[in-house]
């Protein structure tokens, strides 16, 4: 095991206020779009969709709203033609950003990411200019009381995992994104509960931030784009210790 994602400590955390917030409805629904879109639209052939789609039932998600994502992820939405964009910046403090869209107007997104960037006194970027920070991974997040952690990797590994870090409420486990479905599959068929399967940006570096004040303004960045009706996907290379997520609960 190893620290692969300083990134985690903050998903973990705006899960929590996303479900707060009532966010947690349309993340649901982004995480169907994203599923359905990196492997088609037939949850029996495409385990990270079935995953989505549990999660977005669990979190009464009606089902037109289901059918209507994995539509539009799949591109089978009549008259309708989406295209992926990704923009990105630095936030405050210099750190590295990366906000995937996806939009039936690109005329229309490119000024509002542009404008979210300069809210939070950030700034957004020539494409590459952070790219080579991020690396795309697959992530399988196992929740549960009582897991055997060697027993548990040594069933990710055979499922072909590179890695496997402890959270707070379980355990993620990294993979190569080709592979997503057959670990997450294979790591549900051993017994254990898959709460997440998902397509990631993991950073290679990190940037910690200090104080509380910076904290608080970088987490409203992320909850702005977020919030936004074409993002997708928000990543960054913050890394906010325990100590300061605490001050801000």
């Amino acid at each position: 095991m190893s620290g692969h994602s300083k990134w985690a400590n903050i998903k973990h955390r705006k899960a929590a206020q996303d479900a707060k917030k009532g966010v947690a409805y349309q993340r649901l629904t982004k995480n169907i779009i994203a599923a359905a879109k990196a492997g088609g639209g037939d949850p029996n052939a495409n385990f990270q969709l079935k995953v989505a789609i549990d999660r977005a039932r669990e979190g009464n998600v009606p089902m037109d709203n289901i059918e209507r994502a994995i539509k539009r992820g799949a591109g089978n939405l009549e008259g309708v033609t989406y295209e992926d964009i990704t923009y990105e910046g630095y936030g405050p403090g210099g750190v590295a950003v990366m906000v995937e869209t996806s939009t039936d107007n690109r005329n229309r997104t490119a000024p509002e990411i542009r404008s979210l960037f300069a809210k939070v006194g950030g700034a957004i970027g020539e494409l590459g200019c952070v790219a080579w920070n991020f690396e795309r991974r697959g992530v399988v997040t196992v929740t549960g009381s009582g897991i055997d952690e060697d027993t548990l990797l040594g069933v990710a590994i055979d499922a072909g995992a590179d890695d496997m870090t402890q959270e707070e409420d379980g355990f993620e486990i990294i993979c190569d994104q080709s592979a997503l479905s057959s670990v997450a599959a294979a790591i549900r068929d051993a017994g254990y509960i898959v709460e997440g399967a998902e397509a990631s940006m993991e950073p290679k570096t990190t940037v910690v931030v200090k104080t509380k004040g910076d904290a608080a303004k970088l987490l409203a960045m992320i909850d702005r784009f977020e919030e936004h009706d074409d993002v997708q996907n928000v990543y960054s290379n913050f890394e906010i210790p325990d100590e300061i997520l605490s001050q801000l609960d």
